[in-house]
């Protein structure tokens, strides 16, 4: 096992915080309160005043005629979140998991929309953003949750107010602020699978007006998947990661936020298990099974053919700035984001000891994002947002597939070898207004209105390398293209609030995503038809919030249809080299959530959602699925949207027990339910997970002064095995792989707050 210790940064970082924290902190002052700011007593009495910026200003999340969940550092800790994929359960209609094969990406979809392919040439379907800077890739979007102030999810398009256009919705991160007192805390976490964490948080005043922070994580396990004949584990996590930033505060009218990050991952492979029979193709004898479908459950072994220095490295890293003045009725806004991603990734596909699906994949990706905003109020009425956006991105990446195993010839191996190299520069280019007015007293109407527009040039060459008696077959396939698309994307709601305590609202919204050229076009065929156009949805939208008077009780619902166009489907083709992306299908999506907390006595929390998507395609275009197609495949299906669950649901219970010396022992458990889920667009029925449910059981102690923390969990109580993510590439050796979540695992924690 790998180990990076943070323990010198760490050590000396808290000496200095701490010798500060000593000299300068208030212990009678309120407003320097240890980093936990939200004890356990103050939520177990009334329910907090939650903020969102879901139209890029602050507002209480029960005013804004959005729907949005929103999660601070206590939430996160009740859900048991270490990453961004522990939302999965605790959202209406989210399915966010860790992506196929990958250590690092993430797959996610909000309401049956997104994204799960990793390749640079699909952008994701869901936007992410920290601290207001949108991130282009699903790799390195596996966030690590270490020093954050509040997640929020934005469900539906956001198509007008955010940096780039999203058909799903937005998951928007932010991390704290440097604060103008001291405070910090370090926590130490261990568990089984070898689990080891170290979290640090420091943040200091140096004068009046600047103040700097420094957080830093490392996070250690050996995986939950072994290959018993060697002895190799899979699926760990060694990641380590910094954020330190910088405030400056000369005045009431001026502010700067200055942000540096860095993380570095070095991980063994991510293996999965192949669903299907592993089939190699004698060119002269036919198709022959190398290896026949697993049976019953899987018992988390694997082996591959890659070796145990070939894993799964990244290096993220990048810099932000963010500029406020304050101009009496204005507030003038500037973001400024730089983001660098590296990966040099070995993924097997097929999960498998064969060289069937393996490939390499070597990413330099550089993006540089700028956005202003002006933003108006009068302080009664009238409220508006206007802005500019721009964001450039380069990905140049190199991509080998070895495939020694895939071709055979009267019994005899066939070599086999592809490289591949592609440059992709995207140019994003956006301007954007949304106008709030209250036009009569507790009805107010909100609109907006967003012109995009996105050139993408894309350069790729691919070349094929045969054994004999093939080498004649060896070529190498070229192609350039660039395509610029635009569109308008507005949106409207009206909202009328009964009284303080409950409000309505119905909206409109357009999503964008535009299109782009398949990063698998490897013959003449797929070159003449590469591009593929951009795909929008229309979301209807109507909701009711409510909270009552005492702020012990707060229930959302929401009713939506959802019309999704050109949905960008990328299938299997007829040969092992076709992999056609398609604007293949229309949908129509229609969906209620709701989700609601309420407190009972002094001591207990109950919280939960449930959600429910009926998600369905009116058109899909593929010659496969038609019998009078010389492309007929009975195999195929498109019956089923995938990562669509019709139900889910998460209900947690929270219970404190006060102590006589001002302790509190805190007690929690949480089900969360999911609905069939199929993951893959090509159903396959190896590649659905029947309906499940997960358990969880937490419970912590915080001493009288809040200054040490203990904590200790089991997640996956029960020791569930269910299937999270799939790999669909059945034309390839009929490869058919799944990924499962953890089993059941367990883990103690110790915070000291300062």
């Amino acid at each position: 096992m790998k180990r990076t210790y943070l323990s010198l940064a760490v050590g000396l970082a808290l000496g200095a915080s701490a010798s500060v924290s000593a000299q300068s902190a208030d212990p009678a002052d309120p407003a320097q309160a240890p980093i936990a700011a939200s004890t356990a007593s103050e939520r177990a009495t009334t329910l907090d005043a939650i903020t969102v910026t879901a139209r890029r200003r602050v507002e209480s999340a029960q005013d804004v005629p959005v729907a949005v969940s929103a999660f601070d550092p206590d939430d996160l800790r009740d859900l048991q979140a270490s990453n961004v994929d522990g939302l999965q359960g605790a959202v209406p209609n989210l399915n966010i998991v860790q992506g196929r094969g990958s250590s690092n990406s993430v797959n996610v979809f909000i309401r049956g929309i997104g994204q799960p392919d990793a390749l640079q040439t699909f952008d994701p379907g869901v936007g992410m953003y920290v601290d207001d800077v949108y991130y282009s890739r699903i790799n390195g979007a596996l966030f690590s949750l270490f020093d954050i102030q509040q997640v929020e999810v934005l469900r539906g398009p956001q198509g007008t107010l955010y940096g780039k256009n999203s058909t799903g919705g937005a998951i928007k991160i932010t991390t704290r602020d440097p604060a103008q007192y001291s405070e910090g805390a370090v926590e130490l976490t261990v568990g089984d699978h070898g689990r080891l964490e170290q979290r640090f948080y420091g943040s200091t005043p140096f004068t009046d007006t600047i103040s700097a922070s420094l957080a830093a994580v490392n996070t250690d396990n050996d995986g939950y998947v072994e290959d018993p004949a060697s002895g190799r584990e899979f699926n760990e996590d060694d990641t380590s990661a910094a954020r330190l930033k910088l405030a400056v505060r000369p005045s009431d009218d001026f502010s700067a936020v200055f942000t540096v990050d860095y993380t570095r991952q070095d991980n063994a492979l991510t293996l999965g298990r192949p669903e299907a029979d592993l089939v190699q193709t004698d060119l002269l004898l036919g198709p022959v099974v190398l290896m026949p479908a697993p049976q019953g459950e899987w018992d988390f072994e694997a082996a591959t053919s890659f070796g145990p220095d070939q894993g799964q490295k990244l290096t993220h890293k990048g810099g932000a700035a963010t500029l406020s003045w304050n101009l009496g009725d204005w507030t003038l806004k500037s973001i400024t984001g730089y983001r660098r991603l590296e990966t040099q990734s070995f993924i097997d596909i097929d999960a498998s000891e064969y060289e069937l699906g393996d490939v390499y994949v070597g990413l330099n990706q550089r993006q540089v994002s700028q956005e202003l905003q002006a933003q108006f109020d009068n302080g009664d009425t009238l409220q508006a947002v206007y802005g500019l956006y721009y964001l450039n991105e380069v990905v140049p990446s190199e991509q080998i597939a070895f495939g020694d195993d895939i071709f055979a010839f009267a019994g005899a191996p066939v070599s086999f070898r592809r490289t591949i190299a592609d440059h992709l520069d995207t140019e994003s280019a956006a301007a954007f207004a949304h106008v709030t007015w209250e036009f009569v007293p507790s009805w107010t109407l909100s609109t907006g209105l967003r012109y995009t527009r996105e050139t993408k040039d894309y350069d790729r060459t691919t070349s094929t390398f045969w054994g004999a008696p093939f080498t004649a077959l060896d070529e190498t396939v070229a192609f350039s293209a660039e395509q610029t698309w635009d569109a308008w994307t507005p949106s409207i709601s009206l909202q009328k609030a009964f009284s303080e305590q409950v409000m309505a609202y119905v909206s409109a919204n357009r999503g964008f995503k535009s299109g782009g050229f398949n990063g698998r076009a490897n013959n003449a065929a797929e070159v003449a038809n590469a591009e593929f156009e951009p795909e929008t949805v229309w979301t209807y939208e109507a909701g009711v919030k409510m909270r009552s008077a005492n702020n012990r009780l707060q229930g959302n619902a929401t009713v939506f249809r959802s019309d999704y166009k050109d949905f960008q489907a990328r299938v299997a083709g007829e040969t092992p080299s076709e992999f056609p992306v398609i604007n293949a299908a229309e949908l129509t999506i229609d969906g209620v959530e709701f989700e609601g907390v309420a407190l009972l006595g002094e001591g207990t929390r109950i919280s939960g959602q449930v959600s429910y998507l009926d998600a369905s395609y009116d058109a899909f275009d593929d010659p496969r699925t038609d019998p009078s197609s010389p492309f007929y495949n009975a195999a195929v299906s498109h019956e089923h949207v995938p990562f669509s669950p019709e139900w889910s649901a998460r209900l947690a219970v929270t219970q404190n027990v006060y102590l006589d010396d001002g302790g509190i022992l805190t007690f929690g458990a949480d089900a969360s339910y999911r609905d069939d889920t199929w993951l893959s667009v090509d159903n396959r029925d190896v590649l659905r997970q029947d309906a499940y449910t997960v358990y969880g059981l937490f419970g912590g102690w915080d001493s009288p002064a809040n200054t040490w923390q203990v904590r200790a969990g089991v997640r996956n109580l029960s020791d569930e095995v269910y299937k999270t993510d799939g790999q669909e590439f059945s034309n390839v050796a009929n490869i058919q792989t799944a990924y499962y979540a953890w089993p059941r695992n367990y883990y103690a924690s110790l915070r000291y707050n300062f």
